[in-house]
């Protein structure tokens, strides 16, 4: 009698454990898991998947109260991941072997290699990417081609950017400074921040707003407020939507680049479903739906076949291969600039 029930406990055990193993825990950004996608990724693998929408910051948190545990995928900005490696160790190394090369743009996958290098391994695969630049109001302001023009004072008063840290390294663009070669001299990168903290207050009377909504912002292009602003891509196609004079424009020094990717945290459970995700999600039909859904582009070469028409126009009006080609893609940043740009925002804002 034992024996039998020793058995069925340990029967019980396992069918528990590959319950377990037949789930993927998700940790990524809302819009990075399309319901369509999930009953899809469900119904070809019996993998059930389980998405907790978060952004870099709550990722960072979530992963060091658990040491990596929890979940099985998570989808960093690729700038966020070798230092926050480097201080937890909350990912484990990418096993490229594991995902289809073909599905990714060679470039990019370089790119996210090279920038998630850790102790001669790499740790994350591209997913998705985008670009902050201009969007600009070709009716009112059609000479704003360049990160200057939010210095300009032909456009006085109908300025609008966010004191946040990519209006730093714009600005530094602007002013001549290459802001990423300076990453590794913080004596240079504090003498080029208090070039662009002076330039930056001495325009303040140029700026209409600093924008801390997206919406408002497009209500404030749309209104005819504001007529050059800093802003996302995606904004811009949404006010040309509705007004072709308004669009996105990357600037000539260059469009600002992010990129979020795949890691796989240190302690997932269910690896494999990670790396099967990857796969198929990165898939050009799939991560064309995805394009379509966020106005998104992503790291697949032949996402755009599969992607809306409007949406694919943009892309193509707006990211030329020279355009693409010019995209100043962001490195992992020392946190040490981080509070450096952080005082620097401080004086701005607190300056008359």
């Amino acid at each position: 009698m034992k024996k039998v029930l020793v058995f069925v406990l340990m029967a019980m055990f396992a069918l528990a454990g590959t319950a377990r193993a037949e789930t993927l825990k998700l940790l990524t950004w809302k819009g990075y898991a399309p319901q369509q996608v999930i009953d899809a990724f469900e119904k070809e693998t019996g993998i059930k998947v389980e998405v907790t929408f978060s952004n870099n910051e709550e990722m960072i948190a979530k992963l060091r109260a658990t040491r990596g545990a929890g979940f099985d995928l998570a989808q960093p900005s690729q700038d966020r991941i070798s230092s926050v490696q480097e201080k937890y160790n909350l990912y484990q190394p990418m096993d490229y072997a594991k995902i289809d090369a073909k599905l990714f743009i060679p470039s990019m996958l370089d790119a996210v290699k090279k920038n998630t290098l850790v102790g001669g391994k790499s740790y994350a695969a591209p997913f998705c990417w985008g670009t902050s630049g201009l969007v600009v109001n070709s009716d009112k302001a059609a000479g704003a081609d360049s990160w200057k023009a939010l210095i300009d004072p032909t456009y006085k008063g109908r300025v609008s950017y966010r004191l946040k840290r990519p209006t730093l390294i714009a600005m530094g663009f602007a002013l001549g400074y290459d802001p990423f070669a300076l990453y590794k001299d913080p004596k240079a990168y504090k003498e080029m921040l208090d070039k662009i903290a002076d330039t930056l207050i001495a325009a303040k009377p140029i700026v209409k707003n600093y924008w801390a909504n997206g919406d408002s912002l497009i209500e404030s292009m749309r209104s005819g407020e504001v007529f050059v602003a800093m802003a996302w891509d995606a904004g811009g196609w949404k006010l040309n939507a509705d007004n072709k004079a308004i669009d996105f424009k990357a600037p000539k020094e260059g469009a600002l680049g992010w990129i979020d990717t795949f890691a796989i945290p240190a302690k997932a459970e269910n690896v494999a479903a990670a790396y099967k995700w990857i796969n198929f999600i990165m898939k050009p039909e799939n991560a064309g739906y995805f394009s379509s859904q966020e106005k998104c582009a992503t790291a697949s070469p032949d996402a755009l076949k599969y992607t809306d028409k409007a949406v694919a126009a943009n892309f193509a009006r707006s990211f030329p291969q020279a355009t693409i080609d010019n995209i100043k893609w962001y490195p992992p940043v020392p946190a040490q600039l981080e509070s450096m740009e952080g005082k620097v925002l401080d004086k701005i804002k607190a300056a008359e």
